[in-house]
């Protein structure tokens, strides 16, 4: 199955060496599966560089040292297309983080599972799990 971790999962994941108490055990369990491919998107390295930047708590995390644990994860790069920026303006207004959006656009378009913590993104339809 090919996963798409929100970027709150990712940053989670990536810091998960001795931080495993936010992690929902069922995310840690389908990322680790041997049978499945994590992706990251693009989206989420741009929303922790502009979080960073605001210096919002979650994001202590530099853009490209966030990147490159994901790569290093063997986390596979999931760019931004047009075909995912044109499928936002079809998405229900459950969520007004352009973010979160993106990525449930993604998930769409591409067919990946889109995992979230996030309740109110949990409400969109499609390839989108809540944990």
């Amino acid at each position: 199955m090919k996963l798409l971790p929100d970027t709150h999962l990712l940053l989670w994941l990536v810091r998960a060496v001795g931080h495993t108490s936010r992690l929902p055990a069922e995310a840690v369990a389908l990322v680790e599966n041997p049978d499945n491919e994590v992706y990251f998107s693009a989206v989420s390295v741009w929303e922790v560089a502009i979080k960073h930047g605001v210096e919002k708590p979650e994001f202590r995390v530099d853009a490209g040292v966030f990147r490159r644990a994901l790569l290093d994860a063997g986390y596979i790069e999931l760019a931004i297309m047009s075909d995912h920026a044109a499928a936002v303006g079809s998405l229900p207004r459950i969520h007004k983080d352009p973010f979160d959006r993106m990525l449930v656009a993604q998930a769409l378009v591409e067919g990946i599972m889109l995992l979230t913590v996030d309740e109110v993104l949990g409400r969109y339809p499609g390839p989108v799990k809540r944990l």
